[in-house]
């Protein structure tokens, strides 16, 4: 398996040990990221706060990260949790990014691609209401 993508990655049966990799334009990715935050339920979505949702191709790891990182979403911000009543003096809108080639790499088909994104914008979205990686995990979302 290639040094760029993390073990246990799915790969095709019984061929090498290279990761299934789905074919689907960009369009159709950010229909699909569409779709899985229109699947939020409504008083869920309601009390997300300050939060922009954006489609990249990949992650770049910064300076002192691991240069083999891989990520699917990566929320950046405050967690509403951690807000005080100072928070919203001019705070930027917190970030949450899904990353289309590395779901792609994962994902054998068109259902495995909307199953994957589905699963990375509610992770992210946990992510902004103070849920951690080890609830999640515990919750089957990780």
């Amino acid at each position: 398996m290639p040094a760029s993508l993390p073990p246990g990655l799915p790969t095709a049966p019984g061929g090498p040990s290279e990761p299934l990799r789905f074919t689907m334009s960009e369009d159709d990715f950010e229909a699909a990221v569409q779709d899985a935050l229109d699947s939020i339920p409504d008083k869920l979505a309601r009390a997300m706060d300050n939060v922009a949702v954006f489609i990249e191709d990949d992650y770049f790891p910064k300076p002192g990260e691991d240069p083999d990182t891989v990520l699917l979403g990566l929320y950046e911000g405050v967690p509403l949790t951690e807000r005080d009543s100072w928070w919203d003096a001019g705070s930027l809108p917190d970030r949450i990014t899904i990353f289309r080639e590395p779901i792609l790499d994962i994902c054998a088909s068109r259902e495995d691609v909307i199953h994957e994104v589905a699963v990375t914008v509610v992770h992210e979205i946990a992510h902004h209401f103070g849920i951690d990686d080890d609830r999640l995990h515990e919750l089957g979302w990780g």
